[in-house]
Formats: C-alpha cells, sequence, structure tokens
C-alpha cells in the first residue's frame, strides 16, 4: 500500500530541486523549469561540480548564466545554488525541497532515472517528478552542445 512521503506531508510548499552540472543550461533544461513551474511554489536549480566530468565552464559562469536567465523570478519562484561533495539529496534536505526534479530523453536516461529515484526514495523519502523531454529537444544535451562548440559551431539557438 502506497503512504505519502513524510517530507511532502510536513511541508506545504512544493518546493523542486533540479540538480545538475548545467555544462551548458540548454533550451531543454529551459523547457523543464518552464513546464515545471506550474507544478511547484518554487524551483530551487542546483548548479553541481561532478568530480566525473572535466567542466567547460566555471560554475560561476554557469550560474551567472542562470541569473541572468531567471533575473526576473530569483527570489520569487526561482532560486539558484551551487553544490559540491554531497549527495543531491542531502541538497534537498539542506534547501527544503520535498521533490525532485528531472528530465528524460530516451530509454536510458528512463532506467537511470527510474533507478536514481528508488534508491533517492528509499534513502530521503524524496520523491522525484520526472518530465519527458519535449520531441524537439530530445537530441540536446550538454554534451552535444560542447562538441558543437569545440568545433567551432553556433550553438546559441541551443542556449536560453
Amino acid at each position: 500500500m502506497y503512504s505519502p512521503s513524510p517530507i511532502s506531508q510536513n511541508n506545504k510548499a512544493r518546493i523542486a530541486l533540479f540538480a545538475g552540472s548545467f555544462d551548458p543550461f540548454t533550451i531543454g533544461h529551459a523547457s523543464l523549469v518552464e513546464r515545471a513551474l506550474p507544478l511547484f511554489d518554487r524551483i530551487i536549480i542546483a548548479v553541481g561540480v561532478n568530480s566525473a566530468k572535466e567542466a567547460s565552464e566555471s560554475i560561476s559562469r554557469r550560474t551567472g548564466e542562470l541569473r541572468r536567465i531567471y533575473a526576473d523570478r530569483l527570489g520569487k519562484s526561482i532560486t539558484i545554488v551551487t553544490y559540491e561533495h554531497k549527495l543531491t539529496i542531502d541538497l534537498a534536505r539542506e534547501v527544503g525541497a520535498n521533490w525532485l526534479l528531472r528530465g528524460v530523453r530516451n530509454v536510458r536516461d528512463f532506467e537511470y532515472e527510474r533507478e536514481l529515484a528508488d534508491v533517492n526514495r528509499r534513502l530521503s523519502g524524496i520523491e522525484t517528478v520526472i518530465l519527458f523531454t519535449l520531441p524537439d529537444h530530445q537530441a540536446l544535451s550538454s554534451s552535444l552542445v560542447r562538441e558543437l562548440r569545440s568545433y567551432g559551431h553556433d550553438t546559441t539557438a541551443l542556449i536560453p
């Protein structure tokens, strides 16, 4: 029998944590945020340092870009934070998030995100909300944008 997460019962504010390296933050990421805003009172975008990846942009540049994109909503419906050396669920607890927001582009993403959601729920009681990527963004990834940039291609249409 299903019983709601104790976190979601005790906290009336619907706060979602959308975490990633966002190197760079793409129109696919922005689409997920825009589509999720009506579902939550606030979305905390957490820019993380992934020790398994070498970032192409500094964390301050990535957060600066997000602050520019969401300047009119900062402190209202969107908050931007950074994190390093901790699990996303630990950050979620620290910032009072009671949901994790994730996007899925394909079956591979789905399997990975399902496993991650199960572990996160077991460890913390925090549920994951998954939004499927819009068809126009299914092939878009930060890795693709970085690769296009490395070969001198214009990626402005892929960045908000």
